[in-house]
């Protein structure tokens, strides 16, 4: 395999993989039905990770339009200088070398993160849930039909069909170089990658988030984030599962049963701490253990706080560090709060649904990272590179 391939080469790839995925995508949603019709469990956030439509085929196009339109994210300049002996200094971007992805259940995944991670100069390792496996082979069948018609091996995109012993074992002793590997599920299986691996591992973190609603919030705005947040996608990891009430609010107790009448509206299974019980809607919650849950289902807790800064701890206690929001008409305070939450994305008057690389112009995403190293929140094309010094010389020695 080249070791290297021109911008021209891999947005050429990508042009090919957004024409085959339009004309295959019969093929792939006739492949995801066998999935689907092989899932037998009951998790509703699983099922619609897995299931393919038109709509998540429409995305899987945008994705790789998006891609390809996007300047190159290698070779880009850092820093320069010159030396007092006349070297010149350069620090430039590069590509990590070969990244392994292991994800849970989501065939769009097969494309987006393949393609981020191809964009930017990287051999990729796809690992997929068994769940999905007949959606990932038939994209990967795709992937290797570009890269042959462009006259670049197949090795580029390689699909691990391995069962759990398999990866382990690949992980402890791996068989081919792997640079970085990303896991994209649930904390059972991030334990597991970060128990076995042998290499760097970015973590794509529990969400677990919450909206915090100051005592001067505008309530109204209030009741749509919150909604938004928790109904919008179960199966997403900026789903809203904590709503913290501030006390003080005015009209509180009107607010709290317009919240409870719209989350029920939408089916959602509503616990509460010892304030919140008198409403027969609430169930009690069975203990502060439910406040570290990432639920990924139509349930939310619900509870009042007394203060910001109490709002603030009770978040960088149990959050996953991935993102947290205040409703507020105090600018002060929103700084504050966002200045102190431990997460990842912080939000002012607005849904944490948006802590999602498209969404926050990457152009999509590889993973959504509650790691501090060495990005953090959504990983787009731009922070799927290393960096590289380049010195140039005429005969200096130190």
């Amino acid at each position: 395999m080249n070791s290297t391939l021109s911008i021209a080469q891999r947005n050429s790839v990508l042009q090919k993989m957004m024409v085959l995925v339009d004309e295959q995508r019969a093929t792939i949603i006739e492949a995801n039905k066998m999935d689907l019709e092989g899932y037998s469990g009951n998790d509703l956030a699983m099922y619609d990770r897995l299931k393919v439509d038109s709509k998540k085929i429409e995305g899987m196009i945008a994705a790789l339009k998006q891609l390809a339109d996007q300047k190159d994210p290698v070779g880009v300049e850092r820093f320069r200088f010159t030396h007092d002996n006349g070297m010149q200094v350069f620090n430039k971007t590069a590509s990590f070398g070969t990244i392994l992805i292991i994800y849970e259940s989501r065939p769009d995944v097969t494309i987006e993160a393949a393609g981020i991670a191809f964009k930017s100069g990287n051999k990729i390792l796809l690992k997929g849930g068994k769940e999905s496996l007949n959606s990932n082979l038939a994209i990967v069948k795709l992937w290797h039909q570009a890269l042959l018609e462009n006259d670049i091996t197949s090795d580029w995109v390689e699909y691990m069909n391995y069962n759990r012993q398999e990866t382990q074992a690949f992980l402890e002793t791996p068989t081919q170089r792997v640079d970085l590997i990303v896991p994209r599920g649930g904390e059972r299986l991030i334990e597991f990658v970060k128990k076995h691996a042998t290499c760097p591992v970015i973590v794509s973190g529990r969400g677990n988030n919450f909206v915090y609603v100051h005592k001067d919030a505008n309530t109204e705005i209030a009741l749509r984030v919150i909604v938004n947040g928790k109904t919008d996608k179960i199966s997403a990891c900026n789903a809203v599962d904590k709503v913290l009430i501030d006390k003080d609010i005015p009209n509180k107790e009107d607010f709290i049963k317009k919240i409870i009448s719209e989350l029920r509206d939408h089916k959602v299974t509503i616990l509460g701490d010892s304030t919140l019980t008198k409403y027969e809607e609430v169930d009690p919650i069975s203990g502060d253990a439910v406040w570290y849950e990432e639920f990924l289902d139509y349930k939310i807790v619900i509870g009042e706080i007394d203060s910001c800064k109490e709002a603030v701890s009770r978040i960088n206690k149990y959050s996953g560090g991935h993102s947290a929001s205040i409703i507020t008409k105090d600018q002060k305070e929103a700084d504050d709060f966002m200045a102190s939450v431990d997460c990842a994305a912080v939000y002012h008057n607005a849904s944490t649904r948006f802590t999602d690389g498209f969404e926050l112009g990457l152009g999509g995403e590889l993973a959504i990272s509650t790691d501090k190293l060495h990005q953090r929140g959504p990983i787009g094309l731009q922070h799927l590179v290393t960096n590289k010094w380049y010195i140039h010389g005429d005969g200096q020695i130190r």
